[in-house]
Formats: structure tokens, C-alpha cells, sequence
């Protein structure tokens, strides 16, 4: 069987040594104080005060990567599997960490958990957010959080691709399948898959960018709304998210761009290459655009018929909306939880249901539902002939028991968890609708929930303390595809 390509290997004598993995964090914490450069510049140009927080705060995260760098081992040959997990999580705490630094010591004057909450929001992509007055925040800041969030994007499909075929728990896993060549060629082969997803990914959100700002965003909004666009984040520059603007231009440029995140970066590829058989993942691109154009019809019928809103303004809500949600991006545009009851529902439900596999998005993801639909149709055949021998394809591809198994396993530990996280949540105060959607949203890396307190025309500034700390853990997990993180809690996974 060949091996996932990436630098990881289940064979290392070295399973545990920590100085690699502190090697790499430091690294990856050197260049995050490289970026806060950026906002510091730009307050600088404007004479906000802030410069000089992003200046400090880049100096002393440069020196301690830096300092963590020099004092450690770099790594000699592949990562165990072990290591692997342990970089993973350990990269995106940190991340997490040092990007929390500019806000905490920001003119916003937020306290320690907001700016953790912030900054983890920022780095998976969520979208949540605590701060109140964006339409007058600084330009550093706003600049900072789009960075957050367009890094933590590209930051995940990095992790798709070097991590996920070890869970079988998703579409990633297919990329064994991409060659017949053994281990000798995988890595150089993931290489050029890695570079050629920056490459799309950057000519997305340039593309967008220089839309946005023809559409009539100023130049600070247009690159802030392309990097939170196309990373599927959803942090915005106004309070008012995306509806602050009020242009249909504007609505439509970013549902385009919010469907281009969320569609598998490997599927561009192949359209590149004009391969000559279906893109990879082209079965769970397709049901992700059966999903979004009947939730987005439902909705314009009860708009149109039960609030009476003129036909192509309800199809501009609902498909901005839904996109939003199910992509996991998070913008708003209207607050549909004055909708109806049953708009609500749908809301929710498409909270848990996320974009593709391979992409930026979040959530279940479309690949799964499929493998869903394929595990029932299989358990049903197997029922009517018990002795029959069958056989599961996935986009012309055969798929084995464990990962269907490794796909039921997640989406049922995925809703557990959920459940789990919305009864601490409601422990800790919050009320039923708060409590569950709360949950589903932090996991999913959604943004905003549902109800008056998180829902899209609030925020989490009135969540307390303690719930905010975990819906912070709630963001890792759900995206770190939960299992990334629940491995380092087993006591077999410290065994030699």
C-alpha cells in the first residue's frame, strides 16, 4: 500500500522527540511575527498608535521563533505519526497564541480570553466574533484578522494533505489513490499538489480582491473581505458583516468567491490539467451544488410567499445566505432568524453540513454525506443478500470498509461532540437555541449561531468567560477534524 505524501512516516525511531516538533512551531511562529509587520506598516501610514503594539509584538515573536529555532533539532527524515499529530495541534495553538498578542495590547483594550477567542476564531477560519465598533477599528487591526484567517485556510489544506489519509475519516485519503508509483514518488508529487494549491489559492483571492474593489469597496475592505472570502473565515470590516455595504454586485462576487473556497483545491487542478476523465471529487461537487440550489430555492419560495419580498431580492438573500452557512464562511447579509421557523431549521441543519473535502470550508463536508448515502445503500444489499459480495465506488474509485467505517465513525463522534459541547454551554448558562447552535458553529467553523445573542446580527461579546474558552476548544477540534487532537488524550498514543 503506498503512503500518504507528506513527510510522515509511521516508521521513526524518534516517535516522541519533542525538539523537531518545537523546531517546526518555531518556525511557523517566526513567520506569523514576520506578517504582524504588515498591520504595522500600514497603522504607521495612517499614525494609528497600534503600530507600535504590531511592532513589538512581531520583534518578540520573531526572537522567540527565532530563539526556539536555534535551540532545537531540526528534523532529520520523515515525522512519525506521532510527531505528526503533536506539530498539528501544536502548530495551530500556538498560532493561536501569538496571533492573540496585537489584540490583547490593541486600542480595543479586549481582555486575555477575548483576544485568545479572536485570534483561535481567526486561525480555524470560524469567523466568531467578540468585538463590537469594527466600522472604527483601525486599519492594523482589520488587516490582522483577514491575515489570521487567510493563513489558517491554506494552513488547513496543508493539513488535509499531510494528515487526513492517516484518520481515514475523509476525501483526503483518495489522494494515495491519485498515483500507482510507491512511496519513492509520493513526496515529490505532494510537493507540487501543495504548490499548486498556493498558487490557486492566491489567484483566488487576488481575483476577488480586485473584484470587490471595482464593485466599489475601498482598497483596505476589498483585501480583507478577498482573504476572509476565499479562506471560507468570514470576518468582516463592518459590524454589519457583508450587508453593510448594500450592493447586489458585491453579494454576488462574494458567493462566487465563498463556492470557490469551498470547492476541493485538487478538483482546480485537474480542470488545469484538462484531464480527460471527471475532476477528483467531481460526485461530492455535484452534491454540493444539488444542496445549495434546493436550500436556496426552499428559501426564496417561503421569502417570497410567506414575507412577501419580491422574487429576485429573496433568491439574492437565500442564496447568499446559504451559501454562507454551508460553505462555513459565515457573512451575513440579512438576520434570517427573523425568517420563519421553518428558514431556522434549514439554517441549522446546513450549520453541520460544510463544504468539500480538500477545500477551506469546514463542517461534516460533502464527501462524507456521500459515503453516508453509499454505506446505507451497501447495508441494504447486504440485508436482501446476505451472501452477495459488493463492491463500493466513489467517483470511479473503490472504497474500502475502513473508510467507510473511519466516515460513520467521525460524523457519529462529530454529532457526540457536539451534543457533548452544548450541554457544557448550557451548564455554563447559555440558553437551548444558544447552547446547540453555539456548539454546532464552533465545531463546524461557521461564525455566527442562531438566536439574538450569536446569531447573525449579534456576536459572542455577552458570551461569559468560561463558555468562551469552550467554544475556543470547540474551534480547534472541529478543525482539526476532531480525531487530530482526541488521539493525543488516548493513553496508547504515549506508548512506544
Amino acid at each position: 500500500m503506498s503512503r500518504p505524501p507528506f513527510p510522515v512516516t509511521s516508521r521513526n525511531t524518534d516517535a516522541f522527540g519533542l525538539s523537531p516538533i518545537a523546531h517546526l512551531i518555531g518556525w511557523f511562529v517566526g513567520a506569523l511575527g514576520a506578517l504582524m509587520i504588515i498591520p504595522a506598516v500600514v497603522d504607521r501610514i495612517v499614525n494609528n498608535p497600534d503600530w507600535q503594539v504590531f511592532t513589538v509584538s512581531a520583534a518578540g515573536t520573531l526572537f522567540i521563533g527565532a530563539a526556539t529555532v536555534m535551540s532545537t533539532e531540526r528534523p532529520h527524515g520523515r515525522l512519525s505519526i506521532h510527531q505528526g499529530f503533536l506539530l498539528t495541534s501544536g502548530v495551530w495553538v500556538a498560532s493561536a497564541g501569538v496571533g492573540a498578542v496585537p489584540l490583547w495590547f490593541s486600542q480595543f483594550g479586549l481582555d486575555f480570553t477575548d483576544a485568545v477567542f479572536e485570534s483561535m476564531s481567526g486561525i480555524t477560519t470560524t469567523g466568531s466574533t467578540t468585538i463590537v465598533g469594527l466600522d472604527t477599528a483601525p486599519p492594523g487591526i482589520l488587516l490582522w484578522r483577514g491575515l489570521l484567517q487567510w493563513i489558517g485556510g491554506i494552513g488547513f489544506i496543508v493539513f488535509g494533505l499531510a494528515m487526513l489519509p492517516f484518520l481515514k475519516i475523509g476525501g483526503m485519503q483518495l489522494f494515495r489513490l491519485e498515483s500507482s508509483e510507491k512511496s519513492e514518488k509520493t513526496m515529490p508529487q505532494a510537493t507540487r499538489f501543495a504548490a499548486a494549491f498556493v498558487v490557486i489559492y492566491v489567484g483566488l483571492t487576488v481575483t476577488c480582491g480586485i473584484a470587490l474593489k471595482i464593485a466599489g469597496m475601498t482598497t483596505l475592505e476589498a483585501v480583507v473581505h478577498a482573504m476572509t472570502t476565499v479562506s471560507t473565515g468570514g470576518f468582516s470590516t463592518s459590524d454589519g458583516s457583508v450587508r453593510h455595504f448594500a450592493s447586489p454586485v458585491i453579494d454576488w462576487i462574494i458567493v462566487v468567491f465563498m463556492i470557490s473556497g469551498s470547492l476541493p483545491f485538487l478538483f482546480y487542478v485537474r480542470l488545469l490539467q484538462r484531464h480527460r476523465k471527471h475532476p477528483y471529487s467531481f460526485q461530492q461537487v455535484m452534491t454540493f451544488f444539488r444542496l445549495v440550489l434546493s436550500a436556496t430555492l426552499l428559501l426564496t419560495l417561503w421569502l417570497t410567499l410567506e414575507r412577501d419580498t419580491a422574487v429576485f431580492e429573496a433568491f439574492r438573500l437565500a442564496a447568499f445566505n446559504v451559501v454562507s452557512v454551508v460553505t462555513t464562511t459565515g457573512f451575513a447579509t440579512a438576520d434570517y432568524n427573523l425568517w420563519g421557523h421553518l428558514p431556522l431549521v434549514v439554517f441549522m441543519l446546513l450549520t453541520f453540513v460544510g463544504g468539500c473535502s480538500g477545500s477551506t470550508a469546514g463542517g461534516i463536508k460533502m464527501f462524507r454525506f456521500d459515503m453516508q448515502v453509499l454505506a446505507l445503500q451497501l447495508y441494504i444489499r447486504r440485508l436482501i443478500h446476505p451472501h452477495g459480495a459488493f463492491v463500493v465506488t466513489y467517483d470511479g474509485r473503490r472504497a474500502s470498509d475502513d473508510v467507510i467505517a473511519g466516515v460513520l465513525m467521525f460524523v457519529g463522534i462529530y454529532l457526540i461532540t457536539t451534543a457533548a459541547v452544548s450541554v457544557v454551554l448550557a451548564i455554563l448558562g447559555l440558553d437551548f437555541m444558544t447552547s446547540i447552535s453555539g456548539a454546532a458553529t464552533a465545531i463546524g467553523n461557521v461564525g455566527p449561531g442562531l438566536g439574538p445573542l450569536i446569531g447573525p446580527a449579534g456576536n459572542f461579546s455577552e458570551v461569559s468567560d468560561p463558555a468562551k474558552w469552550v467554544l475556543t476548544a470547540a474551534m480547534l477540534l472541529g478543525r482539526l477534524e476532531l480525531f487530530t487532537v482526541f488521539a493525543l488524550f488516548a493513553p496508547r498514543f504515549w506508548r512506544p
